[in-house]
């Protein structure tokens, strides 16, 4: 499983998004690396299609199913309005991908 941590240099929420998807990594009773991505100018984060400082994602998907269409350097907004992927959308992405790699469906509902 590939996951990704995509962020700003001094972006605020960037250590409290990895502590929320290693806590996700734990309840999964997984541990897996988690690779950090650090989007440094305009170009990278179209190459990445990056919507915003920080974004999380699981095998390449985003684990926030409503992300931003919007691409650069910028800080990112989820659906609660805070500046943090909920752990409980972490979590999701994670077993989602887990089930994949096994040839199942996911199953984790919240």
């Amino acid at each position: 499983m590939v996951i990704e941590v995509l962020y700003i240099p001094g972006c605020c929420n960037h250590r409290a998004t990895l502590e929320r998807v290693r806590h996700a990594l734990g309840s999964a009773e997984l541990d897996d690396p988690i690779s950090e991505i650090s989007v440094r100018d305009e170009d990278t984060a179209h190459a990445l299609q990056f919507p915003g400082s920080p974004t999380v994602r699981v095998n390449g998907v985003d684990v926030d199913s409503v992300a931003s269409r919007s691409v650069g350097l910028a800080c990112r907004l989820y659906a609660d309005g805070s500046g943090l992927p909920s752990e409980q959308a972490i979590l999701r992405a994670i077993c989602a991908a887990r089930n994949d790699e096994r040839g199942h469906g996911a199953t984790f509902t919240s």
